[in-house]
């Protein structure tokens, strides 16, 4: 009779502690498809086997690590921190305060610009180069005002300073001009040029979905060159632009996730599970086509490709 009541104290003792140790995790939640995803299924892992409780915030780089860093439970989450992109956060949030870790696992991405195919064909747009001809002038001028366009990527992406430091460092700016409208907003005018088959050239990277909607070809740029490659971010100087210089294609990136070490008290289970998460380039790829060309509820694909790919959860739980 003392044993039962032993084990049944020790059974209330961990269900306290467990519901205390289960504060409710906060997953950001970034403008691109893929870190959409990806904030869903970190925050569909932790309700659905963690048996927590997860919210999801929009926001932007800058804005969900400096939360992060607070570590009052605002935004414990990045669930697509791009590397080298996001090295000015790395070095000030992971390397020098500490406040912020990077999970184990990883994807591969890859950036730089892209056409449909039929102008790469057409016209024999292959190179970076091509793009700083008064021929692309001419042809990638939607707008009819002179100059042609180029999409350099969102508005507070890291990627969008790196392009916009490339389109000057290539020449292209001198016939093409930069612009940072809304992802939405941009491929809602990239489905209107490709389906009059008109020329448009923008920021595109993998896992994309992109890739899988329309027949589109990267372009060549120089083979990645450290000593050609100088990015200075906003957050690093406010003279970022004068002091930054790229001649040469982007490394082949690594793409993690991002949590707040105050998690490892507030939320243990959740601060371990975010410490060994990975993807598959490829299955993220699946995921972003299903919810953004096929119109699929980002809930529902989420869960359905959890419920298909347990073993590879069970990975991250810890329990293979």
């Amino acid at each position: 009779m003392k044993a039962l009541s032993t084990l049944t104290a020790l059974a209330a003792l961990t269900l306290g502690t467990g519901a205390l140790a289960q504060e409710k995790v906060m997953v950001g939640e970034p403008s691109w498809p893929g870190a959409k995803v990806m904030s869903r299924v970190i925050g569909q892992v932790i309700e659905t086997r963690l048996g927590g409780e997860a919210g999801y915030a929009p926001g932007a780089n800058a804005v969900i690590f400096a939360a992060m860093d607070g570590g009052r439970g605002d935004i414990d989450v990045h669930p697509d921190v791009w590397l080298p992109n996001h090295e000015s956060f790395r070095k000030e949030y992971v390397e020098q305060k500490g406040t912020v870790a990077l999970s184990s696992g990883s994807y591969e991405g890859r950036t730089g610009f892209c056409t449909p195919t039929y102008m790469a064909e057409e016209h024999n747009i292959r190179s970076i180069f091509d793009l700083a001809t008064p021929m692309a002038q001419e042809l990638f001028d939607t707008d009819g005002d002179g100059k042609g366009e180029i999409w350099v990527g969102g508005s507070g992406w890291a990627s969008t300073n790196v392009h916009k430091v490339k389109v000057r460092d290539y020449g292209i700016e001198t016939f093409l001009d930069p612009s940072t409208e809304d992802e939405a907003v941009f491929y809602a005018r990239l489905k209107d040029a490709i389906d009059r088959k008109q020329g448009v050239v923008f920021y595109c990277y993998s896992p994309h979905y992109v890739h899988a909607l329309y027949d589109v070809t990267m372009i060549e740029e120089p083979a990645y060159d450290e000593a050609s490659y100088t990015m200075v971010q906003p957050g690093e100087d406010a003279d970022w632009f004068n002091k930054s210089s790229i001649t040469t294609g982007d490394m082949i990136k690594t793409v993690t996730v991002g949590y707040s070490r105050s998690l490892e008290e507030r939320n243990p289970a959740a601060a371990a599970f975010l410490s060994k998460i990975d993807m598959e380039s490829e299955e993220l790829s699946k995921l972003t086509y299903e919810v953004v060309v096929q119109g699929r509820d980002i809930d529902a694909a989420v869960s359905d490709w959890l419920a298909a790919n347990g073993k590879v959860v069970d990975g991250w739980l810890g329990l293979n």
